[in-house]
């Protein structure tokens, strides 16, 4: 399924349905900005998604019309969530899709916290696309 990061938003999408509490999840934190829960495919021994309460296709679309406040909210929840799971010291990966190219599968920004190994290098290559 290709997903496009640009509004608008589609309020039917499965973080969008989690937020309302319509489908359940293995939270992790949450507050008035934002909510961690864990990954129901994880690709690292830990992985969160952390998501804003607003209705925000991508980080474009996030940081052009979210309040100041809706931003520092965001961004230090993600840090509350490294921080309370005890990431700091080994180290995280934050990770965030917008667009087809990047394979996002939900309509609705959201950071990829992975850690809990060895991560590895940044990006492999897509199966379709040959290693340089």
């Amino acid at each position: 399924m290709s997903v496009s990061g640009l509004p608008p938003y589609d309020d039917t999408n499965v973080f969008a349905r989690i937020l309302r509490g319509e489908i359940p999840c293995r939270k992790v934190f949450e507050d008035e900005w934002a909510l961690a829960f864990h990954d129901i495919n994880p690709q690292a021994p830990v992985h969160v998604l952390v998501i804003p309460k607003g209705r925000y296709c991508s980080f474009a679309d996030f940081s052009a019309t979210a309040s100041e406040a809706e931003i520092a909210g965001f961004i230090r929840a993600v840090g509350r969530v490294a921080r309370q799971l005890g990431l700091e010291a080994p180290g995280y990966r934050l990770l965030a899709n917008a667009g087809p190219d990047s394979h996002q599968e939900v309509p609705h920004l959201h950071v990829h916290l992975f850690a809990g190994r060895r991560l590895g290098p940044m990006l492999a290559p897509a199966p379709d696309q040959p290693s340089r």
